[in-house]
């Protein structure tokens, strides 16, 4: 593979803050990966050396009960945009290529809960990567990784529409493959799961004691079906997230209402188009816009992200 053909594997963060609507917990624990985000290539680690990768992007969205229904005043607006550095060297473990990551956000939100909004410019959760280990065969590239979400980001337990960061570390074993056959068409997917561990800060409402809150394991994927055509690519790319463990509140399973499903379980379904461009010194630039539909227990909405990929 030379470098002009390759993406990166691994996920930035970007979170969407901590939800909860007077006495009624909604959806707690913001996603630490921007969902989307690895779709041209996401299999194909590139060779050994040092890459740059920039993410910039904003998300617009209505939280949705666990019928798929808007939540009355209550919606998020996000712009982010974080610096990634990728290190892979030329030692060979199991007979793939090794390397390392580290992953920087900064965003800019403004979350809306009851009527009333507030603003925010602050650090993400920072991501690191100790292993990515990276095989390649013919027209076949997959890649394994473990990310470790750091709960770096401003989080403020008295008011949910001042935090960041999702305040709970998280690990997230992922596999990441590409097909790429030799007329140009690519098949690419990143799939992840997410194990969460306690926000021992979370408020159910300002005043409210502090509570141990527990967000549920989420299976989520990356896809993208798409052609090169000489130096652009054209597809359709999208992800898709399904929580399968129940949100817990001091060792309890939430329970369920009219509106809110037991547990909280989030879900979410996205689609939409997405373009790239090599250029010939090997800077790759990508764009893509999703929608989300299928949303349950969670922030729904557009996601218009921009990616500039390039090696130093």
């Amino acid at each position: 593979m030379t470098k002009r053909h390759i993406k990166p594997l691994m996920g930035c963060v970007a979170a969407i803050s901590l939800i909860s609507i007077g006495t009624a917990y909604a959806k707690e624990g913001g996603d630490q990966y921007p969902n989307g985000a690895e779709t041209w290539m996401a299999g194909a680690v590139p060779p050994k050396g040092n890459y740059f990768i920039n993410y910039t992007g904003h998300y617009g969205g209505k939280l949705r009960d666990g019928r798929g229904k808007k939540v009355s005043g209550a919606k998020v607006g996000a712009w982010f945009t974080a610096q990634r550095y990728i290190h892979m060297t030329d030692k060979k473990i199991f007979g793939a290529d090794y390397g390392w990551h580290v992953i920087v956000p900064l965003v800019h939100q403004n979350l809306r809960l009851g009527g009333a909004s507030k603003s925010r410019n602050a650090l993400g959760d920072v991501t690191i990567n100790p292993l990515i280990l990276a095989w390649h065969r013919d027209n076949l590239h997959w890649a394994f990784g473990l990310d470790i979400n750091l709960p770096t980001g401003a989080y403020d337990s008295k008011d949910a529409r001042r935090s960041v960061g999702a305040n709970y570390w998280s690990f997230e074993p992922l596999l990441a493959v590409t097909w790429l056959h030799d007329d140009g068409w690519e098949a690419s997917g990143k799939f992840m799961y997410n194990i969460k561990t306690k926000n021992k800060d979370f408020r159910p409402e300002p005043g409210a004691r502090k509570m141990d809150y527990k967000s549920g394991q989420e299976f989520h994927m990356d896809y993208l079906l798409g052609k090169h055509i000489g130096q652009w690519g054209v597809g359709v790319s999208g992800y898709y997230l399904k929580q399968t463990t129940n949100d817990k509140v001091d060792g309890s399973t939430l329970a369920g209402s009219p509106a809110w499903s037991r547990g909280r379980k989030g879900q979410v379904f996205s689609y939409g188009p997405t373009l790239s461009y090599t250029t010939q010194s090997g800077v790759m630039i990508s764009g893509q816009w999703n929608h989300e539909s299928k949303v349950r227990n969670r922030f729904g909405g557009d996601k218009l992200m921009l990616k500039l990929v390039t090696a130093f």
